[in-house]
């Protein structure tokens, strides 16, 4: 705490304008301090910042640093080069990194974890043996169980928690949500506040419509449902086990358990209909 206060009183009244930090040594023996010297490991600990090149520079030497103590401690960097973390970063064991993978405040990943290129990943814990393919964003607080598999182009907001086994697949997004074991979300849905029991399926197109405007609405889903392609369950809105929604069906109201819920416009085909001619067809 002492060290803040002097950095916070450290100035630029100086003919070249800078901040330098070995101002802090008048100012600790100032107060008292005892000030004593040590040998840096090496000059990058010392050297300084006058320019958007060298603190480029730097930050590679100190991802360089953080690859290195992951690689001795038996985690696989596909591109030690290509790292980056910029927060708090614990690793299990036989964990694997490929390249351009950003890692930002507190992430936790559990043994055997396998993150694919090119994913940002931001305040999450990924359990044992879980998949995160190429290209996902997790924007924590995340949690993804055991074994569970997400992405490739996959969205986490905040909120969310895969469980075991579960998979969240290309172009999905999920925000409050929590997903049983066994669950899928394949592709191209969003689930926002809602809540799925264990081997829910969720078909491509499927939303849950969980803002009305003004506030945000659940949608509770119970185990063994499957809900049909391009269906939108506009919350509040209850989903009983085992029941299925036909596809393109609009759920505005409880489906029991077991039950088909479908909630679309009667199809119609009209014979020898013709399409309006274009303009530039005459």
């Amino acid at each position: 705490h002492k060290l803040r206060a002097w950095l916070a009183r450290v100035g630029n009244a100086n003919a070249q304008g800078e901040y330098y930090l070995t101002d802090i040594v008048a100012l600790a023996a100032a107060e008292g301090a005892v000030v004593q010297t040590f040998h840096p490991h090496s000059l990058a600990e010392i050297e300084g910042v006058n320019d958007r090149a060298q603190l480029a520079r730097l930050e590679r030497r100190y991802q360089q640093r953080l690859a290195e103590r992951l690689l001795a401690a038996g985690t696989t960097l596909a591109d030690p080069a290509r790292f980056d973390c910029r927060g708090e970063l614990r690793v299990g064991r036989d964990v694997f990194i490929d390249i351009n993978c950003v890692f930002e405040g507190r992430v936790m990943l559990g043994d055997d974890v396998r993150i694919g290129p090119s994913c940002v990943i931001r305040d999450a814990q990924i359990g044992r043996g879980a998949v995160i393919k190429a290209n996902t964003v997790i924007e924590g607080p995340v949690v993804v169980a055991a074994g569970a598999q997400v992405g490739p182009f996959a969205r986490l907001r905040e909120g969310t928690h895969i469980g075991e086994q579960a998979r969240i697949g290309n172009f999905v997004e999920t925000k409050q949500a929590e997903f049983g074991r066994g669950s899928k979300a394949n592709h191209l849905a969003y689930v926002g506040d809602a809540w799925l029991g264990e081997d829910v399926n969720v078909g491509a197109g499927a939303i849950t419509c969980n803002y009305d405007g003004v506030a945000k609405h659940r949608t509770d889903i119970g185990a063994g449902a499957f809900i049909g392609s391009n269906s939108a369950l506009v919350a509040p809105v209850s989903i009983g086990a085992g029941a299925t929604i036909g596809a393109g069906s609009t759920i505005t109201a409880d489906v029991p358990a077991g039950h088909l819920g479908v909630g679309r416009g009667k199809q119609r085909n009209i014979p020898g209909w013709r399409r309006p001619p274009k303009k530039d067809d005459h």
